[in-house]
Protein backbone atom coordinates (compact mmCIF):
# COMPACT_ATOMS: atom_id res chain seq x y z
CA UNK A 1 0.00 0.00 0.00
CA UNK A 2 3.29 2.37 0.73
CA UNK A 3 3.71 1.77 -3.29
CA UNK A 4 0.24 3.35 -3.95
CA UNK A 5 0.42 5.95 -2.21
CA UNK A 6 3.53 7.28 -3.46
CA UNK A 7 2.21 6.70 -6.91
CA UNK A 8 3.51 3.48 -8.18
CA UNK A 9 1.72 1.99 -11.29
CA UNK A 10 -0.93 -0.59 -9.93
CA UNK A 11 -0.42 -3.61 -10.50
CA UNK A 12 -2.52 -4.88 -13.71
CA UNK A 13 -3.07 -1.35 -14.87
CA UNK A 14 -1.00 0.72 -17.55
CA UNK A 15 1.49 -1.12 -18.97
CA UNK A 16 -0.35 -4.41 -18.41
CA UNK A 17 -3.19 -3.65 -20.57
CA UNK A 18 -3.17 -5.15 -23.85
CA UNK A 19 -3.73 -3.75 -27.01
CA UNK A 20 -6.66 -5.11 -28.91
CA UNK A 21 -4.74 -7.81 -30.42
CA UNK A 22 -2.74 -8.61 -27.67
CA UNK A 23 -4.37 -11.70 -26.25
CA UNK A 24 -3.14 -14.66 -27.14
CA UNK A 25 -5.47 -16.86 -29.13
CA UNK A 26 -3.93 -20.55 -28.40
CA UNK A 27 -4.26 -19.63 -24.49
CA UNK A 28 -7.53 -18.23 -24.87
CA UNK A 29 -8.64 -21.44 -27.06
CA UNK A 30 -6.89 -24.51 -24.40
CA UNK A 31 -9.21 -22.20 -21.72
CA UNK A 32 -12.39 -22.88 -23.99
CA UNK A 33 -11.76 -26.57 -24.67
CA UNK A 34 -10.59 -27.61 -21.61
CA UNK A 35 -13.25 -25.03 -19.68
CA UNK A 36 -9.95 -23.70 -16.93
CA UNK A 37 -9.55 -19.75 -17.24
CA UNK A 38 -7.62 -19.59 -14.22
CA UNK A 39 -8.59 -17.16 -11.11
CA UNK A 40 -10.17 -14.65 -13.10
CA UNK A 41 -12.72 -16.68 -14.55
CA UNK A 42 -14.35 -16.86 -10.98
CA UNK A 43 -15.77 -13.21 -10.88
CA UNK A 44 -17.07 -13.74 -14.56
CA UNK A 45 -20.96 -14.97 -13.11
CA UNK A 46 -21.79 -18.21 -14.67
CA UNK A 47 -25.61 -17.14 -14.60
CA UNK A 48 -27.77 -14.35 -14.38
CA UNK A 49 -28.75 -11.47 -17.04
CA UNK A 50 -26.14 -11.38 -19.31
CA UNK A 51 -25.67 -14.98 -18.95
CA UNK A 52 -28.76 -15.60 -20.16
CA UNK A 53 -29.05 -12.88 -22.74
CA UNK A 54 -25.44 -14.57 -24.70
CA UNK A 55 -27.57 -17.90 -24.64
CA UNK A 56 -30.08 -16.39 -26.49
CA UNK A 57 -29.22 -14.33 -28.76
CA UNK A 58 -26.56 -16.56 -29.97
CA UNK A 59 -29.43 -19.34 -30.18
CA UNK A 60 -31.79 -17.37 -31.77
CA UNK A 61 -29.42 -15.93 -34.32
CA UNK A 62 -27.99 -19.34 -34.94
CA UNK A 63 -31.90 -20.72 -35.53
CA UNK A 64 -32.10 -17.70 -37.76
CA UNK A 65 -28.87 -18.53 -39.67
CA UNK A 66 -30.07 -21.99 -40.31
CA UNK A 67 -32.98 -20.58 -42.45
CA UNK A 68 -31.46 -17.63 -44.08
CA UNK A 69 -28.59 -20.81 -45.19
CA UNK A 70 -31.20 -22.58 -46.41
CA UNK A 71 -32.73 -19.93 -48.56
CA UNK A 72 -29.26 -19.07 -50.08
CA UNK A 73 -28.94 -22.78 -51.11
CA UNK A 74 -32.30 -23.01 -52.63
CA UNK A 75 -32.46 -20.60 -54.57
CA UNK A 76 -29.03 -21.30 -56.01
CA UNK A 77 -30.45 -24.67 -56.97
CA UNK A 78 -33.36 -23.49 -58.20
CA UNK A 79 -31.33 -20.51 -60.18
CA UNK A 80 -28.90 -23.30 -61.50
CA UNK A 81 -31.88 -25.51 -62.57
CA UNK A 82 -34.19 -22.46 -64.41
CA UNK A 83 -30.63 -21.60 -66.17
CA UNK A 84 -29.42 -25.22 -67.03
CA UNK A 85 -32.97 -26.49 -67.91
CA UNK A 86 -34.66 -23.35 -69.69
CA UNK A 87 -31.56 -23.14 -71.71
CA UNK A 88 -31.19 -26.54 -73.00
CA UNK A 89 -34.96 -26.17 -74.40
CA UNK A 90 -37.16 -23.92 -77.18
CA UNK A 91 -40.49 -23.97 -78.26
CA UNK A 92 -41.70 -23.33 -81.63
CA UNK A 93 -45.38 -21.83 -81.72
CA UNK A 94 -47.89 -22.14 -84.24
CA UNK A 95 -50.71 -19.81 -84.68
CA UNK A 96 -52.31 -21.54 -87.68
CA UNK A 97 -56.26 -22.24 -87.60
CA UNK A 98 -56.67 -25.53 -86.25
CA UNK A 99 -57.48 -27.19 -89.19
CA UNK A 100 -54.11 -26.59 -90.69
CA UNK A 101 -52.18 -26.55 -87.65
CA UNK A 102 -51.52 -30.24 -87.74
CA UNK A 103 -50.48 -30.26 -91.13
CA UNK A 104 -47.76 -27.58 -90.05
CA UNK A 105 -46.91 -29.12 -86.92
CA UNK A 106 -45.38 -32.10 -88.87
CA UNK A 107 -43.81 -29.61 -91.57
CA UNK A 108 -41.85 -28.10 -88.32
CA UNK A 109 -40.81 -31.36 -87.10
CA UNK A 110 -39.48 -32.89 -90.33
CA UNK A 111 -37.76 -29.42 -90.72
CA UNK A 112 -36.23 -29.67 -87.09
CA UNK A 113 -35.26 -33.69 -87.86
CA UNK A 114 -32.57 -32.01 -90.17
CA UNK A 115 -31.33 -29.13 -88.22
CA UNK A 116 -28.48 -30.24 -86.42
CA UNK A 117 -27.92 -29.27 -82.68
CA UNK A 118 -31.69 -30.20 -82.81
CA UNK A 119 -31.42 -34.01 -80.35
CA UNK A 120 -35.18 -34.45 -80.03
CA UNK A 121 -38.46 -32.70 -81.28
CA UNK A 122 -41.91 -33.21 -80.28
CA UNK A 123 -45.11 -31.86 -80.54
CA UNK A 124 -47.28 -30.68 -77.13
CA UNK A 125 -50.41 -33.01 -76.68
CA UNK A 126 -54.14 -31.59 -75.71
CA UNK A 127 -53.58 -33.37 -72.64
CA UNK A 128 -50.74 -31.90 -71.57
CA UNK A 129 -51.77 -28.04 -72.74
CA UNK A 130 -54.85 -28.73 -70.79
CA UNK A 131 -52.84 -29.73 -67.55
CA UNK A 132 -50.83 -26.85 -68.28
CA UNK A 133 -53.70 -24.59 -68.52
CA UNK A 134 -55.56 -25.99 -65.19
CA UNK A 135 -54.63 -23.91 -62.62
CA UNK A 136 -55.52 -20.83 -64.50
CA UNK A 137 -59.19 -21.80 -65.61
CA UNK A 138 -59.98 -25.04 -63.98
CA UNK A 139 -60.67 -29.04 -64.65
CA UNK A 140 -64.18 -27.82 -66.73
CA UNK A 141 -62.46 -25.51 -69.16
CA UNK A 142 -62.26 -27.54 -73.20
CA UNK A 143 -59.17 -26.92 -74.68
CA UNK A 144 -60.43 -27.63 -78.28
CA UNK A 145 -62.77 -24.28 -77.89
CA UNK A 146 -60.06 -22.07 -77.29
CA UNK A 147 -57.98 -20.59 -79.67
CA UNK A 148 -54.85 -22.22 -78.59
CA UNK A 149 -51.49 -22.29 -80.71
CA UNK A 150 -49.97 -25.64 -81.39
CA UNK A 151 -46.79 -25.83 -79.53
CA UNK A 152 -43.78 -28.31 -80.78
CA UNK A 153 -40.95 -28.45 -78.04
CA UNK A 154 -36.96 -29.23 -78.87
CA UNK A 155 -34.60 -30.44 -76.67
CA UNK A 156 -31.48 -28.99 -77.70
CA UNK A 157 -27.98 -30.86 -78.47
CA UNK A 158 -24.29 -29.39 -77.90
CA UNK A 159 -24.50 -25.70 -78.80
CA UNK A 160 -27.43 -25.90 -79.90
CA UNK A 161 -28.90 -24.95 -83.64
CA UNK A 162 -28.07 -21.86 -85.75
CA UNK A 163 -31.49 -19.56 -84.06
CA UNK A 164 -30.57 -17.52 -87.18
CA UNK A 165 -30.99 -19.95 -89.99
CA UNK A 166 -33.57 -22.15 -88.11
CA UNK A 167 -36.00 -18.81 -87.99
CA UNK A 168 -35.15 -17.71 -91.85
CA UNK A 169 -36.12 -21.25 -93.02
CA UNK A 170 -39.30 -21.79 -90.64
CA UNK A 171 -40.57 -18.25 -91.84
CA UNK A 172 -39.80 -19.54 -95.85
CA UNK A 173 -41.51 -22.88 -95.43
CA UNK A 174 -44.45 -22.71 -92.29
CA UNK A 175 -45.24 -18.84 -92.10
CA UNK A 176 -47.36 -19.15 -89.34
CA UNK A 177 -44.54 -20.96 -87.08
CA UNK A 178 -42.60 -18.79 -84.31
CA UNK A 179 -39.65 -19.99 -83.00
CA UNK A 180 -39.09 -18.61 -78.95
CA UNK A 181 -35.80 -19.41 -77.26
CA UNK A 182 -37.34 -18.38 -73.40
CA UNK A 183 -34.22 -16.02 -73.50
CA UNK A 184 -37.06 -13.31 -72.87
CA UNK A 185 -38.55 -14.94 -69.72
CA UNK A 186 -35.83 -17.07 -68.87
CA UNK A 187 -33.12 -14.05 -67.67
CA UNK A 188 -35.92 -12.50 -65.52
CA UNK A 189 -36.45 -15.87 -63.57
CA UNK A 190 -32.27 -16.49 -63.37
CA UNK A 191 -31.89 -12.93 -62.02
CA UNK A 192 -34.37 -13.39 -59.41
CA UNK A 193 -32.89 -15.77 -57.63
CA UNK A 194 -29.71 -15.27 -57.85
CA UNK A 195 -30.44 -12.17 -56.25
CA UNK A 196 -32.15 -14.16 -53.65
CA UNK A 197 -29.07 -15.72 -53.05
CA UNK A 198 -27.84 -12.75 -52.94
CA UNK A 199 -30.30 -11.56 -49.68
CA UNK A 200 -29.87 -14.69 -48.28
CA UNK A 201 -25.87 -13.98 -47.67
CA UNK A 202 -26.63 -10.45 -46.79
CA UNK A 203 -29.06 -11.76 -44.01
CA UNK A 204 -26.30 -13.96 -42.51
CA UNK A 205 -24.26 -10.92 -42.33
CA UNK A 206 -26.54 -8.85 -40.77
CA UNK A 207 -27.10 -11.77 -38.45
CA UNK A 208 -23.29 -12.13 -37.63
CA UNK A 209 -23.09 -8.28 -36.91
CA UNK A 210 -25.98 -8.34 -34.72
CA UNK A 211 -25.05 -11.39 -32.48
CA UNK A 212 -21.28 -9.08 -32.17
CA UNK A 213 -23.22 -6.26 -30.86
CA UNK A 214 -25.48 -7.88 -28.43
CA UNK A 215 -22.66 -10.54 -26.96
CA UNK A 216 -20.33 -6.85 -26.66
CA UNK A 217 -23.27 -5.00 -24.81
CA UNK A 218 -23.48 -8.09 -22.96
CA UNK A 219 -19.85 -8.15 -22.12
CA UNK A 220 -19.73 -4.43 -21.06
CA UNK A 221 -22.66 -4.64 -18.79
CA UNK A 222 -20.87 -7.47 -16.82
CA UNK A 223 -17.94 -5.38 -16.77
CA UNK A 224 -19.34 -2.95 -15.22
CA UNK A 225 -21.00 -4.80 -12.76
CA UNK A 226 -18.28 -5.91 -11.52
CA UNK A 227 -16.30 -2.95 -11.62
CA UNK A 228 -15.64 -3.42 -7.60
CA UNK A 229 -14.17 -6.78 -7.95
CA UNK A 230 -11.96 -5.74 -10.75
CA UNK A 231 -10.23 -2.97 -8.37
CA UNK A 232 -9.55 -5.49 -5.95
CA UNK A 233 -7.84 -8.11 -8.74
CA UNK A 234 -5.84 -4.99 -9.69
CA UNK A 235 -5.16 -4.16 -5.97
CA UNK A 236 -3.57 -8.03 -5.28
CA UNK A 237 -1.49 -8.25 -8.32
CA UNK A 238 -4.03 -9.20 -11.36
CA UNK A 239 -3.26 -8.01 -14.72
CA UNK A 240 -5.86 -6.80 -17.09
CA UNK A 241 -4.77 -9.53 -19.51
CA UNK A 242 -6.15 -12.09 -17.14
CA UNK A 243 -9.23 -10.51 -16.38
CA UNK A 244 -10.04 -10.21 -19.98
CA UNK A 245 -9.29 -13.27 -21.14
CA UNK A 246 -11.41 -14.88 -17.84
CA UNK A 247 -14.53 -13.14 -20.02
CA UNK A 248 -13.39 -14.06 -23.65
CA UNK A 249 -13.34 -17.52 -22.71
CA UNK A 250 -16.75 -17.39 -21.13
CA UNK A 251 -18.38 -15.81 -23.05
CA UNK A 252 -17.54 -17.40 -26.08
CA UNK A 253 -17.82 -20.61 -24.25
CA UNK A 254 -21.87 -19.47 -23.97
CA UNK A 255 -22.34 -18.00 -27.39
CA UNK A 256 -20.84 -21.35 -28.80
CA UNK A 257 -23.15 -23.87 -26.22
CA UNK A 258 -26.09 -21.43 -27.33
CA UNK A 259 -25.69 -21.08 -31.47
CA UNK A 260 -25.29 -24.88 -31.13
CA UNK A 261 -28.39 -25.11 -29.46
CA UNK A 262 -30.29 -22.73 -32.07
CA UNK A 263 -28.49 -24.47 -35.02
CA UNK A 264 -29.72 -27.95 -34.24
CA UNK A 265 -33.13 -26.47 -33.64
CA UNK A 266 -33.45 -24.75 -37.14
CA UNK A 267 -31.85 -27.97 -38.55
CA UNK A 268 -34.87 -29.80 -37.17
CA UNK A 269 -37.35 -27.67 -38.60
CA UNK A 270 -35.88 -27.33 -41.84
CA UNK A 271 -36.38 -31.17 -41.57
CA UNK A 272 -39.71 -30.94 -40.45
CA UNK A 273 -41.03 -28.76 -43.53
CA UNK A 274 -42.90 -30.90 -45.93
CA UNK A 275 -42.10 -31.81 -49.43
CA UNK A 276 -42.86 -28.81 -51.44
CA UNK A 277 -42.15 -30.32 -54.51
CA UNK A 278 -45.53 -31.57 -54.10
CA UNK A 279 -46.70 -28.48 -52.99
CA UNK A 280 -46.13 -26.76 -56.38
CA UNK A 281 -45.10 -23.28 -54.45
CA UNK A 282 -42.33 -21.26 -55.12
CA UNK A 283 -40.28 -22.71 -52.19
CA UNK A 284 -39.93 -26.00 -53.87
CA UNK A 285 -36.36 -27.41 -52.54
CA UNK A 286 -35.91 -24.91 -49.57
CA UNK A 287 -33.63 -26.72 -47.12
CA UNK A 288 -30.37 -28.72 -47.32
CA UNK A 289 -29.28 -31.90 -49.74
CA UNK A 290 -26.19 -34.81 -48.57
CA UNK A 291 -23.32 -32.77 -47.77
CA UNK A 292 -25.04 -29.22 -47.18
CA UNK A 293 -26.33 -30.41 -43.96
CA UNK A 294 -23.16 -30.04 -42.84
CA UNK A 295 -22.88 -26.05 -43.36
CA UNK A 296 -25.19 -25.40 -40.14
CA UNK A 297 -23.12 -27.29 -38.06
CA UNK A 298 -20.19 -24.41 -38.77
CA UNK A 299 -22.52 -22.09 -37.27
CA UNK A 300 -21.28 -22.43 -33.74
CA UNK A 301 -17.71 -22.11 -34.61
CA UNK A 302 -18.52 -19.33 -36.66
CA UNK A 303 -20.23 -17.57 -33.22
CA UNK A 304 -17.15 -18.89 -31.33
CA UNK A 305 -15.36 -16.61 -33.18
CA UNK A 306 -17.36 -13.83 -33.38
CA UNK A 307 -18.00 -13.78 -29.64
CA UNK A 308 -14.16 -14.28 -28.79
CA UNK A 309 -13.58 -11.40 -31.21
CA UNK A 310 -16.74 -9.12 -29.81
CA UNK A 311 -15.97 -9.91 -26.30
CA UNK A 312 -12.19 -9.16 -26.41
CA UNK A 313 -12.71 -5.58 -27.67
CA UNK A 314 -15.18 -4.77 -25.52
CA UNK A 315 -13.44 -5.89 -22.50
CA UNK A 316 -10.15 -4.20 -23.07
CA UNK A 317 -12.63 -0.94 -24.25
CA UNK A 318 -14.41 -1.23 -20.75
CA UNK A 319 -11.16 -2.16 -18.68
CA UNK A 320 -8.92 1.13 -19.75
CA UNK A 321 -12.16 3.03 -18.69
CA UNK A 322 -12.76 1.57 -15.16
CA UNK A 323 -10.34 3.58 -12.52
Amino acid sequence: MTRLAQGQPRPGRGANLPKIGALNPKALWSGLVSGEGGAGDRMVPRTGATAMLVLLTSGAMAFLAVFALALTFATGRLADRWAEGLARTMTIRITAPQDVADAEARRVLDILAQTPGVAEARTVSQEEMQELLLPWFGPDMPVDALPIPRLVELTLDGGGPDVDNLELRLEGEVPDAVLDDHTRWREPLVTAATRLRSLGWMSLGLIAVTAAGMISLAAQASLAANGGVIRVLRLIGARDLTIAGAFVRRFTRRAALGALGGALLGMLAIAALPDMDQAGTFLTGLGFTGASWLWPLLIPVFAAGIAFLATRRAAIRRLREIP
